[in-house]
């Protein structure tokens, strides 16, 4: 299996201290670089150009945060996978995060399992959030986006269904609870994917965050 090379990003040096040593136990991920801030990660990504797959990122961090870090990474290393890590659960900061271009969204409390099943399935091409991010953006308050204005045209159906497989509902399930067939579920899945470009469940949720529409 080919090494996954992360970089950390975050303030406090006992807690990247803390990572590395824990990720040591998996053969499959090597710690390339360490930063303490959004500057340093900058100054990483440049040095060691095709050296680093996946950045674990902190938010909040000197005078460059990881929102704006995030940011940067992705429109100079569009290539390089971003996941959060932080103590911040609060549903704003997760769209932002999000919004920036970060894969996934795990808070400081999770085990070292969880963090390594979110940088794989990162590195997947998927996303990831921990069970507390995903309560979050269900239970907070929906504000529209300036920023990420909806181009596409989702009818009001379509914005249901794709609600429901953001919260994980089967087709089944979705054709259940909107009194619905399946295979009429399984359309409105199918029309969801081509007029966002999304190639699967993950890029819809994706798009969803992107766009806010999630958080009713």
């Amino acid at each position: 299996m080919e090494k996954i090379k992360i970089a950390i990003v975050d303030d406090h040096e006992i807690v990247r201290d803390g990572i590395i040593a824990m990720l040591e136990d998996y053969e499959h991920i090597y710690v390339t670089g360490q930063a303490k801030c959004g500057e340093e990660v900058l100054s990483l990504c440049e040095e060691k150009s095709g050296e680093i797959d996946l950045i674990i990122m902190d938010l909040n961090m000197g005078e460059m945060g990881g929102i704006e870090a995030t940011k940067r990474v992705k429109e100079q290393y569009p290539g390089i996978k971003i996941l959060a890590l932080t103590m911040m659960k609060d549903e704003e900061k997760i769209r932002e995060m999000t919004q920036a271009g970060a894969s996934g969204y795990i808070l400081k409390n999770s085990g070292m399992e969880e963090l390594v099943k979110a940088i794989e399935q990162v590195m997947k091409g998927e996303i990831y959030y921990s069970d507390e991010a995903v309560y979050s953006i269900i239970t907070g308050k929906k504000e529209p986006n300036k920023d990420e204005p909806l181009e596409t045209d989702l009818t009001a159906r379509e914005l249901e269904v794709l609600e429901y497989i953001c919260k994980e509902y089967t087709n089944a399930e979705i054709a259940d609870k909107l009194y619905l067939s399946v295979r009429t579920v399984d359309a409105h899945r199918r029309n969801l994917l081509q007029k966002t470009g999304a190639r699967n469940t993950a890029g819809l949720v994706r798009f969803a965050m992107k766009h806010n529409l999630l958080g009713n």
